[in-house]
């Protein structure tokens, strides 16, 4: 199959699933959408490199998270000069737990927040994880324990009443 059809039905079908994993990593629409845009400019223009690729999803989720630990390493990234002031993001009306647990998923470090993120929404395994963010198993599992700690941590009390009367 050519190498362009290829990425091209991997980006209309994989794309959600990326943008996703993008936002619980940002915490913000738009950066999770230049996230993936990134990422997806990166996949494409390594298209040379398609034929030794085993699975493009995993190398795609691999470049997402290189690409958002990276930008988070950025001490300059917290700061942008603007001619103008942008206009105030559109409100979305969201549950208050999703509220919650995404604002404590900013709390967290990015590798924390990473591996968090792989672990428990992605459901990879540690060996899985691992082997995408290259780093040991032990640091997976120990990343993984603090990430929740912090999450509890962070999480109000009173989750119950977050969730309302939903079981």
């Amino acid at each position: 199959m050519d190498p362009d059809q290829v990425l091209h039905e991997f980006v209309a079908a994989r794309r959600t699933a990326l943008f996703r994993s993008a936002y619980l990593l940002c915490g913000d629409r738009d950066e999770a959408d230049d996230l993936v845009q990134t990422t997806l400019v990166k996949v494409i223009l390594g298209r040379r490199r398609l034929r030794r690729i085993d699975n493009l999803d995993a190398y795609a989720r691999r470049t997402l998270l290189n690409t958002f630990i990276a930008a988070r390493r950025r001490f300059w990234r917290r700061e942008q000069a603007y001619g103008e002031l942008p206009e105030p993001a559109a409100a979305h009306p969201e549950p208050e737990l999703g509220v919650a647990v995404r604002a404590a998923l900013a709390g967290l470090r990015p590798k924390q927040r990473a591996v968090v993120v792989l672990r428990y929404w992605e459901d990879l395994d540690v060996a899985a994880t691992a082997e995408l963010l290259g780093m040991p198993e032990s640091t997976v599992r120990s990343h993984s324990a603090r990430g929740l700690a912090a999450l509890r941590a962070l999480v109000p009390q009173d989750i119950d009443q977050l969730q309302g009367d939903r079981p």
